[in-house]
């Protein structure tokens, strides 16, 4: 098993990270000669920091050296990589910002193997992994292990995901159950560098929904790590991403979001023929279908369901049976309307706190509104006296909403209720 070989694939965009994150995977690995780097280099002659010389006549590293301009994206990049694959026998997808535990490389091998030895054919190892900071490394590592649980669909349609604490991971001696799928930490056989690429169109919402239903259709089970075995770096503060430099992103990510919903049949869309054939090989797999992901992760893409069972974020899969259908909940979408003269006073709030409340004030639903955008909803229509608020809130209809206003000077200010 020491011999076996990982394909590590890093897309990097002028990251001052990666050189930090190869070396400590390095250090950090039992056996770093088995370790093959595929690398998407998206890098700028002004970064002084960004070289990879050290590596370059290094037989363990595939280089693509591309220039900052050409870049296309996370999507395009990781697929770059993914040509490089030549057989290893397994392979892990990272970012560019990592640290790594003593003898990742054995403890992650012998957790997919873990997996296999109980029945799981394809196991994929997965997840939104415990952050560090690096300005304040290694003291600012998260030491509990993450789950990724559903968060909200986006109005285009995008499935989006929140980390948390796996409960009970202490005593836990086995990777738990997973519905999604994260872009920074993925470990499988090598062969699903060619099975499940990533498609070079996608820009980047939309790349781990997509990836997680058309892994599980290819038959792969999908797994978080009940322990850490890594780190990933979130905020990538004050450093250029590829979006900064490029000024078409967004038409890229509207494109993105089209072929979700159509691969994914998302507020009804009806996936024809040949809409699966210009999906080629970034189509779905054929050892399951899209409806045995939405059984299993309790997520309907047609209606935006979603079923108690995930919404109130149990493992998967899901159960099934007689009656399951009076368990899902679509959106609920509501506009807060509020009189701005008697409901503000003043002209220094920080944030506005938004919230859905049950009747025994349960909160189910808060969302903060910033500074800028909050003073821009009163200040938008002066003509008017009433703003409107809009919620979109995945779940069954909560009791009243709530607007709570923060102030500079005066702190929190008067609250406003309303019962729905």
């Amino acid at each position: 098993m020491d011999n076996k070989t990982i394909f590590v694939q890093i897309a990097s965009y002028r990251d001052p990270e990666l050189l930090h994150t190869i070396k400590d995977a390095l250090d950090k690995a039992s056996n770093p000669d088995r370790l093959v780097f595929g690398i998407c280099w998206q890098h700028s002659t002004e970064d002084a920091w960004d070289s990879l010389e050290q590596y370059q006549n290094d037989p363990r590293f595939r280089i693509l050296d591309v220039n900052y301009k050409e870049a296309q994206g996370a999507c395009w990049a990781r697929n770059q990589i993914q040509q490089l694959y030549k057989g290893e026998d397994y392979t892990l997808q990272l970012d560019s910002h990592h640290r790594f535990i003593e003898n990742w490389d054995q403890e992650i091998i012998d957790m997919l193997e873990g997996l296999r030895s109980k029945g799981h054919a394809k196991p994929l190892l997965t997840g939104y992994i415990p952050s560090y900071n690096p300005e304040n490394d290694p003291e600012d590592r998260v030491q509990v292990p993450w789950l990724m649980n559903f968060d909200r669909f986006t109005p285009e349609g995008i499935i989006f995901f929140l980390p948390a604490a796996i409960p009970g991971w202490e005593s836990m001696t086995e990777p738990i159950p997973a519905r999604f799928y994260s872009g920074h930490f993925t470990f499988a056989d090598g062969i699903f560098a060619e099975e499940v690429q990533h498609d070079p169109t996608f820009y980047f919402h939309g790349e781990e929904i997509t990836i997680a239903v058309r892994a599980y259709t290819h038959g792969y089970d999908s797994f978080h790590p009940h322990k850490i075995l890594a780190w990933h770096e979130y905020t990538r503060k004050g450093r250029t991403k590829q979006w900064d430099d490029d000024p078409t992103w967004g038409e890229r990510n509207r494109i993105t979001h089209e072929k979700t919903r159509k691969l994914l049949g998302v507020d009804g869309h009806t996936i024809t023929e040949e809409d699966r054939l210009s999906f080629g090989k970034y189509g779905l797999g054929t050892v399951r279908t899209i409806e045995d992901w939405e059984k299993h992760s309790g997520i309907r893409f047609s209606d935006r369901g979603i079923q108690t069972h995930t919404k109130q974020n149990h493992l998967a899969p899901n159960p099934s049976g007689e009656g399951v259908d009076e368990t899902y909940y679509q959106e609920f979408k509501h506009f807060i309307d509020i009189h701005k003269p008697s409901a503000f006073q003043h002209d220094d709030y920080e944030f506005c706190a938004v919230m859905l409340e049950e009747e025994d004030g349960t909160q189910v639903y808060r969302k903060d509104l910033g500074a800028a955008e909050f003073l821009n909803m009163i200040n938008k229509d002066k003509d008017s006296d009433f703003m409107n608020i809009p919620i979109t809130f995945q779940g069954p209809k909560p009791y009243k909403w709530v607007v709570w206003p923060n102030s500079k000077e005066h702190g929190w200010a008067k609250k406003i209720e309303g019962v729905l």
